[in-house]
């Protein structure tokens, strides 16, 4: 016990039980019957349910819809944050992040309710609302830190060498934030794509997003095309997770030169 690795056992055995367990376990449903056998019906069924798949491409929509609306509104705020000359206080930092401390449900919830006492009819256009706000903190956040942590004499040497506010903008602090951004997408679009609760309040169910087939799926006890459904998302967002590695490695590269 005297050695540090040991000190990281109860780590090692809390992600044995609640992560890699229930992965493998929805791999296994995914991949067998109700039986217990071994067959791929599972998978080759989502891609023709028709009603699945529709489900899905509407969940890229709204996720893509959510995830540049998160990004037009918070890398300005993020932009504003990081600068010293328009931010001295980290008061405003942590009022952006308040949320975040507010249990996500309630924050739905509460926002349903405005809605309904406005009068204001649920739809697609609350839902954007509402998961804007929910996800606009993981927007702004990596953004934010990495806007703080960037060098800021590469502006200052651009700007003596002639270049405008613009230029130096796009030439200098969009490239070298580009990670925090990636970040921020990531943080957002995958977990809009699953969302089920938000959608489920702030539009009466009248729209259906992929987490919300799973979740009927899993209460209907349908478990293995559930788990198939699950894995899906998982294969999705292990993809996206590679593709974004490298073009953080890319970008890391670019800054170096």
């Amino acid at each position: 016990m005297n050695k540090r690795s040991s000190w990281a056992l109860p780590y090692f055995i809390f992600m044995l039980i609640f992560v890699v367990m229930p992965l493998v376990m929805i791999l296994i449903y995914s991949l067998t019957d109700g039986g217990g056998h071994f067959t791929l019906r599972n998978i080759t069924k989502f891609f023709s349910d028709k009603d699945a798949l529709s489900t899905f491409a509407l969940s890229i929509e709204v996720a893509i819809e959510n995830t540049l609306l998160c990004i037009l509104i918070g890398y300005p705020a993020a932009w504003i944050l990081a600068d010293k000359r328009l931010n001295r206080s980290a008061v405003t930092v942590v009022l952006f992040i308040l949320p975040m401390w507010i249990n996500a449900l309630m924050r739905t919830l509460a926002t349903a309710e405005l809605f309904t006492m406005a009068g204001v009819q649920l739809g697609k256009g609350t839902l954007l609302f509402g998961m804007c706000y929910d996800y606009l903190p993981f927007m702004i956040y990596p953004i934010y830190n990495q806007l703080s942590k960037m060098d800021k004499s590469y502006g200052e040497a651009a700007a003596d060498l002639g270049a405008t506010p613009g230029q130096v903008f796009r030439k200098v602090t969009l490239p070298l934030s580009m990670p925090g951004v990636w970040s921020g997408i990531m943080m957002v679009f995958m977990p809009t794509v699953s969302t089920f609760a938000i959608s489920e309040f702030l539009t009466n169910n009248k729209i259906k997003l992929f987490g919300t087939i799973i979740q009927e799926n899993i209460n209907n006890s349908m478990w293995n095309y559930g788990a198939a459904l699950s894995l899906v998302m998982l294969l999705i967002i292990g993809v996206t997770t590679v593709l974004q590695g490298g073009g953080d490695e890319a970008e890391a590269e670019g800054g170096t030169v």
